[in-house]
């Protein structure tokens, strides 16, 4: 059994670079999983776990086993876990998983798909809630445009609590993505201000697209123009916005309730 006691160990240092860098995690094809569930998920979601670590005052050497058998296992000291552990309640393990492939090819769709489009989001909290309502409505993808970032920065995997792991995402530009929809004779509902009809009134039961923008610009003239129907969830206070995952679950949760939650 390998041990590291040593902040300075180089492959410590290669693990600060991928929590830090989206270039480190590009370049080595790898990224960092902290906790149980999160790399149980992973597992079960078919990501390839290459390297566990393990504080064994919090997480033994059987326990890390079980969690993520038949992977290399290091164990790790206080000080480097610490080191490591962006959170208290990481479960003293932490893994090296590899990236997968996020390209629209690579999705896999059931015969009637139900599939959230977020426009260029920019704050891994709201990627991270967008991915938790996905799997909460069981969609078919989660597929970003025009991604601000990678989606294994650290700070997705955490706030999406391992949903990253459990629903298809794919990502690409608007073009790429509306040619893709219309290919796969998807019907594009998209959520903007502009010549929209209330979310309720309109029929996802047909194999559907729910396109989200950002809080602060919504989504792009190039959206609008492509879809089937644009649609808005009326307000009734002064603003005339909301978060982007909650405006998206309820979107998500209206198109379940005409498909009966089937």
């Amino acid at each position: 059994m390998k041990k590291i006691t040593s902040i300075q160990n180089p492959f410590i240092k290669s693990i600060v670079l991928l929590q830090e860098k989206s270039k480190a995690r590009k370049q080595t094809g790898t990224f960092i999983i902290e906790g149980q569930r999160e790399i149980e998920l992973a597992i079960k979601g078919g990501f390839d776990i290459e390297t566990v670590l393990f504080y064994p005052e919090i997480c033994t050497e059987i326990s890390a086993k079980k969690i993520a058998p038949n992977t290399e296992l290091i164990e790790i000291n206080k000080e480097v876990f610490q080191k490591l552990a962006y959170r208290d309640t990481t479960e003293g393990i932490i893994g090296i998983a590899k990236t997968k492939n996020l390209t629209l090819r690579a999705l896999t769709l059931r015969k009637n798909p139900l599939v959230l489009v977020a426009e260029s989001p920019e704050k891994p909290g709201n990627i991270g809630a967008l991915l938790r309502t996905a799997d909460a409505a069981n969609l078919d993808a989660v597929i970003i445009a025009n991604p601000k970032g990678d989606l294994f920065n650290p700070n997705i995997v955490r706030s999406s609590v391992g949903c990253l792991f459990t629903t298809q995402i794919a990502s690409g530009s608007t073009t790429e993505i509306i040619s893709f929809l219309k290919e796969k004779k998807i019907a594009i509902f998209c959520a903007t201000l502009q010549n929209s009809n209330s979310y309720h009134l309109e029929d996802y039961s047909v194999p559907s697209a729910l396109i989200v923008g950002t809080e602060a610009t919504g989504l792009s003239e190039e959206w609008r123009e492509a879809a089937t129907k644009n649609i808005l969830i009326p307000m009734q206070g002064e603003i005339d916005s909301m978060n982007v995952s909650v405006a998206a679950a309820i979107l998500i949760f209206e198109a379940k309730r005409q498909r009966n939650f089937h």
